[in-house]
């Protein structure tokens, strides 16, 4: 699959603040998962794919196109679902996503047509002649959704998409968006600082710390691979059961609380570990499989130095 964001080296100053810096990756999605504490460049790059910060240094392209000289160009085929509330006072939800729809260039009677279908799938068919301000917040998430697709664009940014959403307001949101994941031909980008949310729907994750590249993350192959992690707990001196680990071709590293982190195909027998380790002369005092969750990901890539190696893949 191409890449819909391809980032060489990528800085970005605000003011005289470095924010983004040096920023390396490719993404392809479908759903491209944005990651990373506060401050560390999330909305700088966002509104540096869409053109509205210029590059200090290095490049970007988003589908194909550079937001230094076709800003114009990737916005006809951007939607965007901001954080805050943007919307106009006064206005009924279709006369807001109708209106939204006019401004990507649509006829009057097609921008009509896209808002009511735009606002039925949401779910707000019922609701749409009514004003937005007297709306639930729940509701409100949903007509910056539907005004975000209406013009059927090729790459949709969602900016914390659950943001205030109750329990069943964050669910329902997220079936939406899995649902517009499965759309042929449209890639999603959601930051969000909910871990659950990208874990729930991103294919792959991009890991931001202090403006660099900490990780990015293939969840979906991830998910589809043939592996598994085993994590260990020894007595006794464990430089021999390394060496064993190693001829018997197993990848190791430490992992939660320094215990060792050992990946095997899910059917390699457990039995020939325990064996390694008793000619070893090692104790297993425990050995538990695990998943690689995002949150052990997340944690491991706050570890990093990026100031150092500018992050790892």
């Amino acid at each position: 699959m191409a890449p819909v964001i391809q980032l060489q080296d990528l800085v970005v100053h605000l003011g005289s603040a470095p924010i983004l810096k040096g920023l390396s990756c490719e993404l392809a999605g479908p759903t491209i998962g944005l990651l990373g504490p506060n401050g560390a460049g999330k909305s700088t790059l966002i509104r540096s794919l869409l053109g509205f910060h210029d590059a200090a240094g290095g490049t970007a392209r988003v589908l194909g196109l550079d937001p230094q000289g076709e800003a114009r160009d990737i916005r006809s085929q951007v939607g965007y679902m901001p954080e805050h509330d943007s919307f106009i006072s006064g206005q009924t939800a279709i006369r807001f996503v109708r209106y939204m729809a006019e401004l990507h260039g649509l006829p009057t009677p097609e921008a009509m047509e896209r808002a009511h279908e735009a606002l039925f799938w949401v779910g707000l068919g019922e609701a749409r002649y009514r004003e937005v301000d007297g709306f639930s917040t729940g509701m409100k998430q949903r007509v910056k959704l539907a005004q975000a697709i209406v013009h059927s664009p090729s790459l949709v940014i969602l900016d914390e998409p659950t943001n205030g959403l109750d329990p069943p307001g964050r669910a329902r949101m997220l079936e939406l968006v899995k649902e517009l994941a499965a759309t042929d031909g449209l890639t999603l980008l959601v930051s969000s600082h909910v871990m659950g949310d990208i874990e729930t729907c991103a294919d792959e994750v991009l890991i931001l710390k202090e403006g660099r590249v900490a990780r990015v993350h293939q969840l979906r192959a991830e998910r589809e691979g043939d592996h598994r992690f085993l994590e260990i707990e020894l007595v006794g001196d464990e430089a021999p059961f390394l060496h064993a680990l190693n001829d018997l071709g197993l990848a190791h590293s430490r992992g939660t609380r320094q215990r060792l982190r050992v990946a095997t195909q899910r059917d390699f027998p457990v039995a020939k570990i325990f064996q390694a380790a008793l000619d070893a002369g090692v104790t297993v005092r425990s050995l538990v499989q695990r998943e690689d969750t995002l949150r052990e990901v997340f944690l491991d890539a706050m570890e990093v130095d990026v100031s150092a190696n500018g992050g790892a893949a």
